[in-house]
């Protein structure tokens, strides 16, 4: 049913199902998995982030982010050697040149909020698009929480892929997006530095829809934070369709929320998720760090 007035479209969305039913049923040997959102999100129990992981493990826990798209471990107190430590077992990884590391591992970009320094992620997109070949997935670990507020919030931009109508899908086959850092982090370029960071990092052409490299599933890969316009396409007309696309990830039914307590460590896949920091705790204290992991270029 459709509410054309609105264009609010109502009643169940059938093509969930499916993959609702796969993820229901987790088999794993030695991690725990509870399912939590439709077809993203599962919390993670019987697994110490602090010790030195049995490959076995490891591999389980890669299996779980490939089917749930993000993992939550609750009661994570690692050191941030651990938490590289832990990051590293996925791959190489990214030091991000705009926001500040950990003073001791550069790895870790921290997220320091507070009464002087406000939150600027509540929007959603995927990581470092920007880059040639963007994150694999990142691995966030919350230091200091408020008592309320300053959730994440993810979209599973495969489902979104899926509920778009034929004719959109035929539009946008075979349609690339050039994506910039210019966007989001124009103002955090040391001044005089402009020419070097866009030889650094030229503007990045990526589909428009990726296949994951793994799963194989289509993906929408565009967002508002870094996709600046599609390609061989009208200014005005490309700007609409980031729109829409990117606008996928505001279906209820798309996303998992994760409320944060202190220690808790989150692992989303890239690829496959879009995410939004809800910047509703000022002037309370948000203090996370994160680490991201090399992925492949978007085909």
């Amino acid at each position: 049913m459709r509410i054309d007035r609105y264009g609010l479209d109502l009643g169940p969305w059938l093509h969930l199902a499916d993959e609702r039913a796969r993820l229901a049923r987790p088999s794993f040997r030695h991690i725990d998995v509870t399912p939590q959102g439709a077809t993203v999100g599962a919390e993670v129990g019987g697994v110490d982030l602090q010790s030195d992981l049995a490959d076995e493990v490891t591999a389980e826990i890669r299996q779980a982010l490939l089917d749930y798209k993000v993992l939550v471990f609750r009661g994570q107190p690692i050191t941030p050697a651990q938490h590289v430590a832990f990051a590293r077992r996925f791959g190489e990884l990214e030091i991000h040149p705009f926001i500040t590391g950990n003073s001791e591992h550069p790895e870790l970009v921290r997220f320091e909020k507070g009464v002087d320094t406000g939150g600027f992620e509540n929007g959603w997109h995927h990581d470092v698009t920007w880059r040639e070949v963007p994150s694999m997935g990142a691995i966030l670990h919350a230091i200091q929480v408020p008592a309320t507020g300053g959730d994440t919030l993810f979209s599973d931009m495969g489902a979104a892929y899926d509920g778009l109508d034929d004719a959109v899908k035929e539009r946008i086959d075979g349609l690339f997006a050039v994506h910039d850092f210019m966007l989001a982090f124009k103002h955090q370029v040391p001044e005089g530095k402009m020419e070097e960071f866009r030889a650094r990092y030229p503007q990045a052409r990526h589909p428009v829809v990726c296949t994951h490299p793994e799963t194989g599933r289509k993906l929408i890969f565009v967002n508002c934070y870094f996709t600046s316009h599609i390609d061989e396409m009208d200014e005005s007309e490309g700007v609409d369709l980031i729109r829409h696309l990117a606008g996928q990830a505001n279906v209820v039914e798309y996303q998992f929320r994760v409320r944060w307590e202190p220690d808790t460590v989150v692992f989303w896949d890239n690829r496959s998720v879009q995410h939004y920091a809800a910047s509703d705790y000022y002037p309370d204290v948000r203090i996370m760090e994160r680490a991201s992991i090399v992925g492949t270029r978007p085909a």
